[in-house]
C-alpha cells in the first residue's frame, strides 16, 4: 500500500510539472504584448516593467525561475492588477469558487444517484425514457446556456408573482448560490445519472442479488444494502475529478451570475493577456485536479473490501 501511495504521489508531481511546462510554453507562444494592456508606453517604462517581471532574461532562465517559484508556492505578481499577487487572488476568491463547486457537486451527486436508480428500476418504461431524454440534453447543452435560461426563468417568475423568489445575480447569501450551483451541476448530474443507470443494471443480475431475493429479503433492503451500495462505486470513482472539474469549470457561469470567484479573474486575465494570473490559476487548478484524483484512488480501495492494491 505504501508503495502504491508513493507511486501515485510521484506520478501526480510529474503531471503537475508537465501542466506547468505546457502552460509556460503556451503563454510564450500566444501573440500579443502583456505589458501594453491596450496602452502606449515609452521605452524606459517598458524596460523597467520587463526588469520587474523578469521578461528581460532569456526564456530558459524565465522557465527555471518560474519552476522555482512554483515549488516555493509563489505564482508571481499580476500584470494587470498593480501590486497584487496571484496568491492573494487565489486565497481570497478560491473559497468562493470552492463553495459554489461543493454545493453544485452535492446537487449533481444526489440527483444523479436518485435519477439513475429510477431509470434502472423502471427500465424501458416512461420514467426511464423521460429521464434519459433529459440526460441527453444535460450532457449536450453547455452549462452557461443553462445559466442564461435559469436567469430568464427567475426573471419571469419574479415578475409574474411580484416577489423576488431567487436573485438573478450577486453574492452574499445562500440563495445566491442555488441558481449558479444548479446550472453548473446539470451536466455532471446528467453524466452521473447515465453512469448510475448502467451500473445498477449490471448489479441487478448479479448472483448475490438473486441470493438475497431467495432468502426473502425485502426489495427495499435489497436495494439499499446490495444494489445501491455496489452500483455507487463507479460514481464515487469519478467524484474526485468531478469535484475538481465543477470547481474549476464554472468560469463563465460565475461571470454570468456575478459570482466573485476565480472564474471572473481568469476570464479577465485571458482578455488582458495577464500571463502570471493565467499561468498561476492554470497550475493551481491542475494541481487541485491531480490531488483530487489521487485522493479518490486512495479512498476507493477502502470502500469495497474486494479491492486490494497489488504490490
Amino acid at each position: 500500500m505504501k508503495s502504491y501511495i508513493l507511486k501515485r504521489i510521484v506520478s501526480g508531481i510529474l503531471t503537475i510539472y508537465f501542466i506547468a511546462t505546457a502552460t509556460f510554453v503556451a503563454m510564450h507562444m500566444v501573440p500579443g504584448d502583456p505589458l501594453l494592456k491596450g496602452k502606449a508606453i515609452n521605452a524606459e517604462i517598458r524596460k523597467n516593467l520587463e526588469i520587474q517581471y523578469g521578461l528581460d532574461k532569456p526564456v530558459y532562465v524565465q522557465y527555471f525561475i518560474y519552476l522555482k517559484n512554483i515549488v516555493q508556492g509563489d505564482f508571481g505578481i499580476s500584470f494587470a492588477q498593480e501590486n497584487r499577487s496571484v496568491n492573494d487572488i487565489i486565497q481570497k476568491h478560491f473559497p468562493i469558487s470552492a463553495l459554489l463547486g461543493l454545493v453544485s457537486i452535492f446537487i449533481a451527486t444526489i440527483g444523479g444517484i436518485i435519477f439513475g436508480a429510477i431509470t434502472a428500476l423502471s427500465r424501458n418504461r416512461w420514467p426511464d425514457h423521460v429521464v434519459m431524454l433529459l440526460v441527453i440534453l444535460g450532457i449536450s447543452v453547455p452549462s452557461f446556456v443553462f445559466a442564461t435560461m435559469g436567469q430568464l426563468l427567475v426573471i419571469f417568475i419574479n415578475e409574474k408573482f411580484g416577489i423576488s423568489i431567487l436573485p438573478v445575480a450577486g453574492w452574499g447569501e445562500f440563495k445566491h448560490i442555488l441558481m449558479p450551483a444548479f446550472a453548473l451541476g446539470i451536466g455532471t448530474m446528467a453524466y452521473l445519472t447515465r453512469l448510475m443507470r448502467s451500473s445498477m443494471l449490471e448489479v441487478v443480475n448479479m448472483d448475490y442479488i438473486r441470493t438475497a431475493k431467495s432468502k426473502g429479503l425485502s426489495p427495499l433492503r435489497i436495494f439499499f444494502l446490495h444494489q445501491l451500495r455496489n452500483a455507487i462505486l463507479p460514481v464515487i470513482t469519478i467524484l474526485g475529478p468531478a469535484i475538481a472539474a465543477i470547481t474549476t469549470g464554472g468560469f463563465v457561469v460565475e461571470l454570468i451570475f456575478a459570482v466573485p470567484g476565480l472564474g471572473r479573474y481568469f476570464v479577465q486575465a485571458v482578455n488582458q493577456l495577464d500571463y502570471t494570473v493565467i499561468m498561476g490559476l492554470t497550475v493551481f487548478y491542475g494541481a487541485f485536479l491531480v490531488m483530487m484524483v489521487i485522493a479518490v484512488d486512495l479512498i476507493y480501495g477502502f470502500i469495497d473490501p474486494r479491492i486490494r492494491v497489488s504490490k
